[in-house]
């Protein structure tokens, strides 16, 4: 059984999909690893780290020569895996509603493509959660880059010269990275509110010490949406949570948004008018923008100023803190393959409750259910 890792070939990706530790593990469990030369490169993981681990490192064509299972964090394109073997299996994130092209690409060359992206919520799995590990660090990143942008400090301090008032930042949207926000700020000493459609996180918001704002008069969700992400609301309550969020927009140094609904463009929480209610000199970081952004006016690579708001707009946020990222997908991707090993056979054997759930091509056919 051969792993493959790879260097990741996407425009300004810096994490890698296995690291020193992961490939000990994956030694251990009798497997072996070949690693692309420069793969770590990114995170800061030299190829002579890898070597000591026990990989075999060497060019893309002997790395992928009769590799099993190929392991990547942005899936690369079907026709660069040449010399992998039949039917090997590739686990990485695919994007899978939104290039299409790339997944058909995989079935036509008989590829076993698994998203894992879509791994289930669902307790066993959770140490599989390539989506929330790298959520995580971007709740995290996005309140360090917020601060760099905002040019005032977080906390509030007491001086001889006077005292500063401390920044008040608004998160919207309580899944992983909003939690994260929540409490990086909270760390840095701001004041710190949150908003989210799903009153079950108010507990959530509260246990973090900030303040939960939530739509009063209307219902919202109850527990958790689909797969612990939050769902489409009622015209009704869109209406009165625009209402109170203008209401406190206005009051705010910084504001995070977060809110994604898988398979669909990210909601809009924030529209230009909103955005002139603002103090100058605020921040917004929108970490949705990739997938259509939550602000009005988010540019998706670039930090833009309107009505006189920094608007942030980074790409591939996880990738910003490329060595943290990189060590926790490693470990989702390990734990994802190991719970699944089988000592007979000397390689992974999925259940069909995981692979249905993830697996898109298999023997030259699309056999995800939708994607038909």
């Amino acid at each position: 059984m051969k792993i493959a890792i790879l260097r990741e070939q996407a425009a300004g990706e810096r994490r890698v999909a296995g690291t020193p530790e992961t490939v000990r593990k994956f030694a251990a469990l009798g497997a072996e690893i070949a690693v692309e030369a420069g793969a770590g490169e990114g995170a800061a993981i030299a190829d002579a780290a890898y070597a000591e681990a026990g990989a075999i490192v060497s060019d893309r064509t002997a790395t992928l020569a009769g590799a099993d299972i190929v392991l990547g964090v942005q899936a690369p394109a079907a026709d660069t895996l040449t010399g992998a073997a039949p039917g090997a299996w590739v686990a990485a994130v695919f994007n899978s509603f939104g290039d299409r092209a790339r997944v058909d690409g995989y079935a036509a060359a008989g590829l076993e493509a698994l998203a894992m992206e879509l791994m289930p919520r669902i307790t066993r799995a959770q140490s599989m959660d390539v989506l929330s590990s790298q959520s995580n660090l971007s709740g995290y990143k996005a309140v360090l880059d917020a601060a760099a942008e905002y040019g005032r400090a977080f906390p509030m301090m007491m001086t001889a010269a006077g005292t500063i008032s401390a920044a008040r930042v608004f998160v919207m949207g309580v899944g992983v990275a909003g939690l994260q926000a929540i409490a990086t700020a909270r760390r840095l000493g701001a004041q710190v509110s949150a908003t989210d459609v799903r009153s079950a996180t108010r507990e959530q918001i509260l246990s973090l010490g900030a303040k939960p704002i939530f739509v009063e008069k209307v219902a919202g969700i109850e527990g958790e949406g689909s797969g612990g992400y939050a769902t489409e609301m009622t015209p009704e309550y869109q209406a009165a949570q625009a209402e109170l969020v203008s209401g406190h927009l206005a009051k705010q140094d910084i504001v995070i948004t977060t809110a994604l609904i898988p398979g669909r463009a990210a909601p809009r929480l924030i529209s230009d008018a909103q955005l002139a209610t603002m103090r100058p000199g605020s921040v917004v970081v929108d970490l949705a923008v990739e997938a259509g952004g939550n602000v009005e006016g988010s540019v998706v690579g670039d930090v833009v100023e309107r009505h006189g708001v920094r608007i942030v707009g980074h790409r591939n946020v996880p990738s910003r803190v490329a060595a943290d990222a990189s060590a926790l997908f490693a470990r989702n991707l390990y734990n994802f393959l190991s719970a699944f090993w089988d000592k007979d056979a000397g390689r992974p054997v999925l259940d069909a409750e995981i692979g249905d759930a993830i697996r898109l091509t298999k023997g030259g056919q699309i056999v995800h259910a939708k994607l038909h």
